[in-house]
Parts: C-alpha cells; sequence; structure tokens
C-alpha cells in the first residue's frame, strides 16, 4: 500500500498549516514557556552613561540655583539666601546652595541607579521621590519667619532646581537601559 499524498509544498518535520509556521526537529516555533513570543527581554543598566548623565544634571542643577538667585535677587530685588546689601549674586551662600543642589542630584542619581537595579519602573518610584523631596523644599521656606517675598522666592529657586534634577534625571534613566534579547 502506497502512503497517503501530501499536499504540494509539504515537507517532512515542518507544520506548514500551524500558525507558529516551522515546527520541525530543532524547536523552532514550538510553544514554550514564553509561548509563541520570544523570550522577555531584560535590560541593563549602563551604569557609565548614568553617571554621565547624573554629573551633567548635577551641573545643571548648579546653575539653575545661579540663575535663580539673579533672577530673584538681582531682577526682582528680592533678598533671598543672602543680606540685601550683598548684591545680585550674593555671599558664600550662593555658591553653598549651588554646590547643594549639585549633591542633591548626584544623591538622586546613586537613588536611581539603586532603584535600577532592584526595583520595576524605576522611573516611576524616582519621579515620586523627587517630586515629594521638591515639595519640602518648597514648602520649607514657610515655616521660617521671612517676608512673604522672601518665602516665595526662596521656594521659586527651590522647585526650580527640583524641576530640573527630576526631569533631566528621568531623560537620563531612559536613556541608560539597553536591552539584551534573553540574557
Amino acid at each position: 500500500m502506497e502512503p497517503p499524498r501530501q499536499p504540494y509544498g509539504y515537507e517532512p518535520g515542518y507544520d506548514n498549516g500551524s500558525p507558529q509556521g516551522y515546527s520541525g526537529p530543532s524547536g523552532y516555533g514550538q510553544p514554550s514557556e514564553y509561548g509563541n513570543q520570544a523570550p522577555p527581554s531584560r535590560s541593563r543598566v549602563d551604569a557609565g552613561r548614568l553617571w554621565i548623565g547624573g554629573l551633567v544634571t548635577a551641573l545643571v542643577a548648579a546653575l539653575t540655583a545661579v540663575v535663580g538667585l539673579l533672577l530673584v535677587r538681582g531682577i526682582l530685588g528680592i533678598p533671598v539666601f543672602a543680606p540685601e546689601g550683598d548684591g545680585a549674586m550674593g555671599d558664600a551662600s550662593t555658591g553653598l546652595l549651588a554646590g547643594g543642589a549639585a549633591l542633591a542630584a548626584l544623591a538622586a542619581t546613586l537613588l536611581l541607579h539603586l532603584l535600577m537595579l532592584g526595583t520595576p519602573q524605576a522611573g516611576r518610584f524616582l519621579v515620586w521621590i523627587v517630586s515629594l523631596t521638591t515639595v519640602v523644599m518648597v514648602l520649607l521656606p514657610f515655616t521660617f519667619y521671612a517676608s512673604l517675598e522672601a518665602q516665595i522666592g526662596t521656594a521659586a529657586v527651590y522647585l526650580a532646581i527640583g524641576v530640573a534634577i527630576g526631569s533631566l534625571l528621568s531623560a537620563v534613566a531612559r536613556g541608560a537601559v539597553r536591552g539584551s534579547q534573553g540574557q
């Protein structure tokens, strides 16, 4: 007896009618633990890109502090972070504020690195942490005795620094992840 005739194009080891395509001996097209899809990609943190982005964010945060002080003290004439007689750039407190902003950016970069290594959706956690920290810093001047305009000016400078750090590090986080298929 002769074996049944197969349709044109049929070859043993192939399942030509299957939606998975090739299902030959090597296992391609076979359902696996991932179904019919490729294994999920795992992302890895590119620490070099992350920290270079963090250093540049620190520089931008420091410059944001200086620009904020120039605007509030120099243009608006509101005495913040230094006595009124110290001019638009203030005194040593201007350098301390710029240095503090840079350190805050570096601390946020370290936090981001740890979040990226150990948590899912690290960017969301970072946004919440930076946002809440910024809110604390914006509210802080209103707990001290000073003129209302000085309180508002100080809060505005802190807000600008927080927004700069948060927005830049969110972008740095996206750029510091590289995918690796199935590794």
